[in-house]
């Protein structure tokens, strides 16, 4: 099952944070927060404008983006937890 988001909106696989801190103490999946990075799985066309062209977005597929504690809609797509966001739900681009 392939899932392609519609008009300016981004298909996204939440990257997990470590369940270790720098000083080495193991956290409980309780303590952890909700993941606020991810990799851009899929993409839409792009908003349609009023002058009938599509504006293109700024991410593509394979970015690694930054995304607002409780942005975007959470599925399940074959076992794996995704996110569906708007371009505007995102924060930043991860670069290097």
């Amino acid at each position: 099952m392939a899932v392609k988001p519609l008009e300016d909106r981004v298909l996204v696989k939440p990257v997990e944070s470590e369940s270790k801190t720098a000083s080495g103490i193991y956290l409980p999946e309780s303590a952890k927060e909700r993941p606020v990075r991810g990799k851009v799985v899929s993409v839409g066309p792009g908003k349609r404008l009023d002058n009938g062209k599509r504006a293109q977005l700024s991410v593509k597929v394979g970015d690694t983006v930054v995304y607002g504690k409780y942005a975007g809609t959470e599925v399940e797509i074959k076992g794996d937890k995704h996110l569906i966001l708007k371009e505007t739900e995102l924060l930043g681009v991860i670069e290097g």
